[in-house]
């Protein structure tokens, strides 16, 4: 790309971000004011010895903390997921589960942890359906029925056993005294616990907690979770034991059995069938990461149970024809929405647990299946859908005969992290208890929500004329979207980046990765650049400022059709300068901002 080109592009881009920061105040979620109590939160970050980007500037300390002291990325990685667990409980926390990607710099290889929940082992394809028709998707979220077997501890667990150098009790002790101590409640945390509090109320535990005083914590005000310290402790003390085969793990199963509502809640919170033998049973699981390669550079996510890596590396492929650092910035949406939609269409054909499905990861990241693919985006007329799957096992150009199925309701919370060390090591780690405030529920006297995962499983199929590899079973990990990525060059890092979001976790780092390798921008910048999100939907969904933009009209005339989303996504990534600093970035507004740390800064 030219000097006067790039610089055309950026421009246009910090328009339209510069849009995004002066959308009206209706159609935003609030931000919170500036709190001189509070630690300051920067996006990016630029320095030796490791980095850490979180959406918190409390998490992003406990991780820096632990590189300080010696640790690495993996160290560091869990000790801000658990300081996560504590600040951001309602996405994240030992109640839920998640995917952690892990790049070894002194092999230079990639490996993965999939640590998504489990149905318990009685659970069949009926588990969301009465009398034959699917439960409302309210009443499912907020029940015992949705929670799966936690997978987060043993990811913990796992990924310091595998490749850490601190115990357990080391990286939760900055969590520890987070809970202990409290943190300051922003305006983002009140306005999603205002979301929940009629949820909250209903259960005395997340009352108490999340409720103090029986009132909305107050922005500026300081909360603590002494239960969630003790459980920390208990966790150092004992090991994830504790939870899969001792205390914590019956205080679990209780809960779940038997949710403990308040005396007189008219809501209808029905029990699910979690056991000890469930969580006794559970395990990660270490899957090659996926692997495509992308103008001369080497992608690796991660694989199934997650459609990410799968759908990620599919668009990709199917871009990588276009020069993409060559076209107007409506040409360049146009592109990247319809390949979003083709990699949507085909993830929900083919993607699910692996354990039960034959998901062909070979031919959904492979170059022949995206070239079949690619020949049906016109550059004059938009697709419509839910638009046909391909066959990855047999490729036809152009193929779109067939039955279609759209894209089932995936909730749009969770977190992500992003770690470096001095070593050259990264960890990409998004964890997740699905819904904002997960199923609501939390367990007493252990200060922790728990997931509602399940209902990441389809109830039914979406069109009972196709396949639908993600109905529930027992034992079976229902099908996520999380993406934390990682790129590198002749096996050195390039950038490792993920973010949360529910589905549209898969579009916002697709976007990210393209704003960035293709479009020239610094990756603090296409992080903060406006969204689009196409998920094999009516409408592709757009952020203020390309709603209020021109360019959406001109969309319009080639048959887009379009949907405000307030905020999609907020991502977090890594990137290896050339002269060997460390570059964190997090986003500039979403979620009121993430928190971009390194241990040696140097601008």
């Amino acid at each position: 790309m030219s000097h006067t080109r790039r610089l055309t592009v950026l421009g246009i881009t910090a328009a339209l971000a510069g849009s995004l920061l002066a959308a009206p105040a209706a159609a935003a979620r609030p931000q919170p004011a500036p709190d001189p109590a509070a630690p300051a939160k920067t996006p990016v970050a630029t320095g030796y010895g490791g980095a850490v980007a979180s959406v918190d500037a409390d998490a992003s300390a406990a991780g820096i903390e632990v590189l300080r002291k010696g640790g690495n990325a993996v160290d560091a990685a869990v000790a801000t997921a658990a300081a996560l667990g504590v600040t951001e409980p309602y996405s994240s926390g030992i109640g839920g589960g998640g995917y952690l990607v892990y790049y070894d710099a002194r092999t230079k290889t990639v490996r993965t942890l999939d640590g998504r929940e489990t149905a318990p082992r009685t659970a069949t394809k009926d588990l969301f359906l009465e009398n034959g028709t699917p439960l409302p998707f309210a009443d499912a979220v907020t029940s015992g029925l949705s929670v799966g077997t936690p997978g987060t501890p043993a990811t913990w667990d796992s990924a310091l056993k595998k490749w850490g150098s601190r115990s357990l009790a080391q990286v939760l002790r900055p969590a520890e005294k987070l809970a202990e101590q409290g943190f300051t409640v922003d305006a983002t945390f009140r306005q999603q616990t205002a979301d929940n509090e009629a949820r909250f109320r209903d259960f005395p535990a997340s009352a108490a907690l999340f409720l103090p005083g029986g009132k909305l914590p107050a922005v500026g005000s300081t909360l603590k979770n002494p239960d969630l310290a003790r459980t920390y402790r208990e966790l150092g003390a004992k090991g994830t034991g504790a939870l899969y085969r001792g205390a914590i793990g019956r205080d679990v199963v209780r809960t779940v059995n038997k949710p403990p509502v308040r005396p007189g809640a008219t809501r209808t919170v029905r029990p699910g069938d979690l056991s000890a033998a469930d969580l006794a049973a559970y395990r990660t699981v270490s899957h090659r990461p996926t692997h495509t390669t992308y103008r001369g550079l080497d992608v690796y996510g991660i694989a199934p149970s997650s459609s990410g890596g799968t759908s990620v590396a599919e668009a990709l492929n199917i871009l990588e024809k276009t020069d993409l650092s060559h076209l107007t910035e409506q040409q360049f949406l146009h592109r990247y929405i319809e390949a979003s939609r083709i990699a949507f269409a085909d993830r929900g054909r083919w993607v699910g647990d692996p354990a039960y499905e034959n998901v062909p990861v070979k031919g959904l990241t492979g170059k022949r299946f995206a070239a079949s693919r690619e020949c049906l985006i016109n550059d004059h007329k938009a697709l419509t859908s839910p638009l046909a799957p391909g066959d990855p096992r047999h490729p036809e150009p152009c193929r779109t005969a067939g039955p279609a199925a759209p894209t089932t309701y995936e909730g749009e919370n969770t977190t992500h992290l992003t770690t470096a060390d001095k070593w050259g090591n990264i960890v990409t780690y998004t964890l997740t208890i699905e819904q904002t405030g997960g199923s609501g529920i939390t367990v007493p006297g252990r200060g922790f929500l728990l997931n509602n995962e399940l209902t990441d499983f389809s109830f039914a199929p979406a069109n009972p004329a196709v396949p639908d590899p993600n109905l529930p079973g027992p034992g079976k990990r229902p099908r996520s979207s999380i993406s934390p990525t990682v790129v590198l060059r002749h096996g050195d890092p390039v950038l490792a980046v993920g973010s949360p979001g529910g589905a549209t976790i898969i579009t916002t780092v697709l976007q990210t990765l393209l704003n960035h390798l293709d479009r020239g921008m610094p990756l603090v910048d296409a992080i903060a650049a406006p969204r689009a999100s196409q998920r094999n939907a009516a409408a592709t969904e757009l952020e203020p400022a390309l709603w209020n933009s021109p360019l959406r009209r001109r969309l319009e005339a080639l048959g887009h059709t379009f949907k405000l989303n307030p905020e999609i996504g907020a991502a977090t990534g890594v990137q290896r300068l050339p002269d060997g600093r460390w570059l964190a970035a997090a986003e500039k507004v979403r979620r009121g901002g993430g928190s971009a740390m390194v241990v040696h800064p140097a601008p």
